[in-house]
């Protein structure tokens, strides 16, 4: 499994700031707990504080004691909706968004490993063989290469390198996606996260990596089989007019 996220959080263009998304609750030897966050950061804020003190204080349920990751999901999305309702009035009072949404990935002992989607609503998905990957936050861009590089038997190194280009790609057509990026790629049955990695904005292997993608797609555009024109010489303008008014 393999989890990454910028960091780059905006007010506006000219409040640009950078916050950490990714979090690691994992107990090991016992289970992974990995979270992902997008959307209203102080909800997110509030409800990744409120995790950390209900294990901290013991208080039940907490991430620690609830024994599959799908009542983590649902714990956690019990959070997200408490949060919103205590600032919902205010926060649509000045007409502020206040949605947010989670991901949530690792394993429990006794358990197959699982990736879920928490929604602002408090509802989740999971991951499936079908569809092995899940998004959050700004995802039309990133989303054709996980697409096109990505299937429930990708390896984990594969899948670690198809996520990341897929965060670059988004950090280099909008403005509201950006660095430093962390990564985490936990291996099932390990119980313990031995992978981790952070990129800031100039770092060697990123440069490197979307250096290499760009000559990539160049060559493979300058490599593809030319168009066939002149195929439809028999459709003539007022054949075009008369099809568009039809």
């Amino acid at each position: 499994m393999v989890l990454a996220a910028d960091s780059r959080t905006n007010a506006g263009v000219d409040y640009i700031s950078s916050y950490r998304k990714l979090f690691d609750f994992s107990r090991p030897g016992e289970r992974v707990v990995l979270l992902c966050t997008s959307g209203n950061l102080s909800v997110t804020q509030a409800v990744v504080h409120n995790l950390t003190q209900d294990i901290k204080r013991n208080r039940e349920p907490n991430l620690h004691s609830l024994p599959t990751l799908y009542d983590i999901a649902r714990y956690i999305g019990s959070q997200i909706r408490t949060m919103q309702e205590v600032d919902r009035p205010w926060l649509e009072k000045d007409r502020i968004d206040f949605q947010c949404s989670f991901l949530v990935g690792g394993q429990i002992l006794g358990e197959s490993p699982e990736l879920f989607l928490v929604y602002s609503q408090g509802n989740c998905i999971k991951a499936t063989p079908e569809t092995p990957f899940l998004q959050i936050g700004e995802t039309k861009y990133g989303k054709p290469i996980l697409d096109r590089t990505l299937s429930y038997d990708s390896p984990l190194d594969a899948a670690a390198k198809s996520a990341l280009l897929s965060l670059d790609s988004t950090m280099r057509s909008n403005l509201s996606v950006g660095p430093p990026v962390h990564m985490m790629m936990y291996q099932t049955d390990s119980f313990e996260v031995k992978h981790r990695a952070q990129f800031q904005a100039g770092d060697p292997y990123l440069i490197k990596m979307r250096k290499h993608w760009e000559v990539a797609l160049r060559e493979a555009s300058a490599n593809m089989p030319d168009i066939s024109w002149n195929q439809d010489e028999g459709l003539s303008p007022l054949g075009i007019a008369e099809l568009d008014a039809g």
